[in-house]
């Protein structure tokens, strides 16, 4: 790998990151990486628009795409049933077939 200042046994860029965050990883708790996780993403927030984050997902969802299969959109879909159906009640449920029984009417009516 190619040293950063030229010097010969020096570490590289890299190999001081990981050093590094291998460092950091043993004196932070989850609750330091989740809060710097928040600073960042408000800090993302207030420099970005709407459109910057529609088109990381779709960016992101394509790569998703390319790389999973029907069986895995299947076991993400059936997980995230599960754990809503342990979150929520009857009435939920509901409330929210009544509102996509609106909104189809609603795209019917057009």
């Amino acid at each position: 790998m190619a040293n950063n200042n030229g010097n010969r046994g020096s570490m590289t860029v890299e190999e001081a990151g990981r050093k590094g965050g291998e460092a950091t990883s043993k004196t932070h708790d989850k609750e330091f990486y989740q809060e710097i996780g928040r600073k960042g993403g408000e800090a993302t927030s207030e420099s970005h628009d709407k459109e910057f984050y529609q088109e990381i997902g779709r960016k992101g969802g394509e790569a998703t795409s390319e790389s999973h299969d029907k069986e895995f959109y299947q076991e993400i879909g059936r997980k995230g049933g599960e754990a809503t159906s342990e979150n929520h009640d009857k009435e939920f449920y509901q409330e929210i077939g009544e509102k996509g029984g609106k909104a189809r009417s609603e795209q019917r009516d057009d």
